[in-house]
Order: C-alpha cells, then structure tokens, then sequence
C-alpha cells in the first residue's frame, strides 16, 4: 500500500528520525544514492509558483536517477473540469509517485484517496511539511540535538506555523508561537501539537507577546505577513505585524548563539531585517538548501515503505 506525505503527523517520531538520518547520508554522500530510484518517474503538479519547492524536488529526482514530470495545472484537464480524483487514477497508470503544490488540504487528501501511488504535500493552506523537515534538519545541523531546544515563531499562524507545531513537538523541543490576536494557528493543530508533546517531552505555548516568545529562545523563525492567496489583506497585516518582525532586538532577546530561520521568500523589511537574514546568526541559506537532502530522503523513505 503506498505511503502518502500530506502532514508532519504522517510520520511517526521513530520514522522522522530516520527520514532526518537518511537526509543527513545523502547530504555527505549524494554520490552513494545516484540511482536509488532509478527508472522512475515522478509527477510534479503546481497549482501556486514556486522557486525552491520545484527546484529543489526537480533537481532531487533527478539526482536519484528518476524522471521529474513537471505539469502546471493550467496544462491539464484540470484546468478544464477534470476531476482530481480522476487525475489521481490516471498518473497512477503513468507515474511512481506525485508531488503536488495546491491551495485546500482537503484537494490532496481527494487526490491521495484515489491515486495508487505515493502523493506528497509540497505545499497547501494547511500545512507544509516538506519544509518542516529542512527546518529540523538545519536545527539538527546547528544545535546537535532536538530535545530542550527552545522554538520561538513570530508573525502568521499559517501553514508554515501548523507544520513547525508539529515537527517540533515530535522532535522533543519547546515551541512558541506568538501572532497577532486573530491570526493563531488553527486551534486543532495546537491540540495536537500538544498531544505529541506530551509523549516526547517537548512542550507547545502560543501567545501574543513576541517578546515572551523571543526571550531566550534558541532558534527565531518567521514568515511572510501575508501567503499565496492573501494578497487582498496585505496592506492590513502591514499595520498589525511589525510588532513581530525579528530584527536585532528580537535577536537580543534570545540567545548569544540564536539561530535565525525563514522558510523563505522573505519580504526584507517586513518580517524580517537586513542585518539579521544576513548577518551570523542566519541559518536561511542552509535552511533552503536542505529542502534538497530532506526531499531526497522522503521520496526514498516513501518508497521503502510503500
């Protein structure tokens, strides 16, 4: 039965671990996994642009010996009615697996219910777990070990917060959220978050007051104020997020030896300063890079389990 990768939650801490492990053998040692998947093919679907996610997928499946197939919706029947339970069914008969870039959650749970091969979630509105897994593996590279490592998120509870929420949680670590009133992550997220939490020591804490969060935290990450979709509210949440803008007095408030993340774009200025994105602190360069190494290890991973 094939093995889908919608959420974090996906994966169980013991199957993160080794998805982390097999991340961390490709990156010292792309040259042992050249052909690890090849002879197969692997279909790309993008409904929202993209830079690192097509990039660094693209370049990973070729780099395992495989065939990326790159479709934008607009090239599909999609565009014209078709069905995504039907365009499920019918890569199925074509492809090894299926990345997919979309808007609703709800579209790749339809799709992974119909299609007979693995589909991976490279980004929706609810979660972006693909991301999450470069995230712990930059922290893994930067601070050795997860368990006790503070995780202060400042800015928008989006998709980006629910999959941190959850990756860290299962990593052991204590993570902070703090957003603006009216834009938490989404309560049920939290309630799970915190469940996982409980089973490997770590701890989850969301409120308003950046400060709070950036107090001695080892690690700062942020966002964009306003995502793909949400362009309509930009010039709103420019009034209400500067308040949550890491900049070096957020870094002040941390650690001596912070680690700042953005799962990037980052919009200098707003979310995020000059100085700080690149200045010594910054870990955002490593951070994209090792989409690369954790998405070779999940398709890798998927496939073993499959």
């Amino acid at each position: 039965m094939a093995r889908d990768f919608l959420s974090i939650d996906d994966l169980t801490v013991r199957e993160l671990d080794e998805v982390l492990e097999l991340a961390g053998k490709m990156k010292a040692s792309p040259e042992d996994h050249a052909e690890a998947l090849d002879g197969k093919s692997i279909a790309m679907i993008f409904e929202k642009p993209s830079t690192r996610t097509r990039v660094s997928f693209e370049v990973a499946i070729a780099e395992l010996g495989a065939h990326p197939v790159v479709l934008n919706s607009s090239e599909l029947q999609l565009g014209r009615g078709e069905t995504i339970e039907d365009t499920g069914r019918v890569l199925s008969r074509y492809v090894d697996a299926i990345v997919v870039r979309t808007f609703e959650q709800e579209r790749l749970e339809v799709l992974a219910g119909a299609a007979d091969v693995p589909v991976i979630n490279s980004l929706s509105d609810f979660e972006h777990p693909c991301q999450a897994l470069a995230d712990l593996l930059t922290i893994r590279e930067r601070k050795g070990d997860f368990p006790g490592v503070i995780l202060a998120y400042l800015g928008d509870g989006n998709n980006v917060t629910h999959s941190l929420l959850l990756a860290g949680a299962k990593a052991g670590m204590h993570v902070r959220v703090a957003t603006p009133p009216g834009y938490e992550p989404i309560p049920q997220v939290v309630q799970r978050a915190e469940e996982i939490a409980m089973e490997t020591g770590g701890s989850v804490e969301t409120g308003h007051d950046p400060a709070w969060a950036a107090d001695g935290a080892d690690l700062l990450y942020t966002d964009v104020w306003a995502s793909m979709g949400q362009e309509a509210e930009a010039d709103a949440r420019t009034l209400v997020f500067p308040a949550y803008r890491i900049d070096a007095g957020a870094v002040a408030r941390a650690t001596e030896d912070v680690v700042v993340l953005h799962c990037l774009p980052a919009h200098r200025g707003q979310e995020i300063t000059d100085d700080v994105i690149d200045g010594p602190h910054s870990a955002v360069w490593d951070q994209a890079e090792n989409r690369l190494h954790t998405q070779k290890a999940l398709l890798v991973w998927l496939f073993s389990a499959s």
